[in-house]
């Protein structure tokens, strides 16, 4: 099997990143499977987050179901995150693209809690999603949240009571998103 252009740009040599696919999955009890392993790894090298497409371009030997099946355990186990597009396509990422800037190492167990608590940078001309300061040690929220007036509440509280302010008490939210629209560096360099 040869990679796509979408997955062969590693930031990290493929067995490397199947060794820590297989770490990543027994750190969270979930039984160590090819699909897995493959689909995690291909994540977890990838500089950004990659559509099914993406995915079933480079894994031809595999079947659309079990792609779909090993990435619904990856983010049921809290290993990777699905990122909804404003073009109906679903993006997923191991949330660790910027892991190794400064040397620094993310263990499994800082990676599934800090994975959903970043924002993504959308390119509005190529459509590729970037993960934002996922590295275990800052994020983009947090440093929002240090600049911000109300310094002594979380983002998440905030907006808690923000919807509760505007639909009424009851309303609990489960999930926040954030992204940032604009040009990616390639596509900022094209003419338009």
């Amino acid at each position: 099997m040869k990679p796509t252009p979408q997955i062969a740009s590693h930031s990290k040599p493929l067995d490397a990143a199947c060794t820590e696919a297989g770490v990543r999955l027994r750190a969270v009890s979930v039984r160590v499977t090819p699909a897995r392993v493959k689909v995690l790894a291909a994540l977890l090298g990838a500089p950004r987050a990659l559509s099914h497409q993406d995915m079933q371009e480079s894994f031809a030997e595999m079947d659309r179901v079990t792609l779909y099946r090993a990435l619904d355990c990856l983010i049921a186990a809290g290993l990777t995150h699905k990122i909804a597009g404003d073009d109906r396509v679903f993006r997923y990422s191991a949330g660790t693209e910027h892991s190794e800037r400064g040397g620094a190492s993310v263990q499994a167990s800082q990676a599934t809690t800090a994975q959903h608590q970043h924002g993504h940078f959308k390119c509005t001309r190529c459509a590729k999603v970037f993960c934002l300061n996922v590295d275990g040690e800052t994020d983009l929220v947090s440093d929002m949240l240090s600049q911000s007036a109300c310094r002594q509440s979380t983002l998440r509280q905030q907006l808690q009571a923000v919807l509760q302010d505007n639909l009424g008490p009851g309303f609990q939210s489960h999930d926040i998103e954030l992204t940032i629209k604009g040009w990616c560096a390639e596509c900022a360099r094209r003419p338009q």
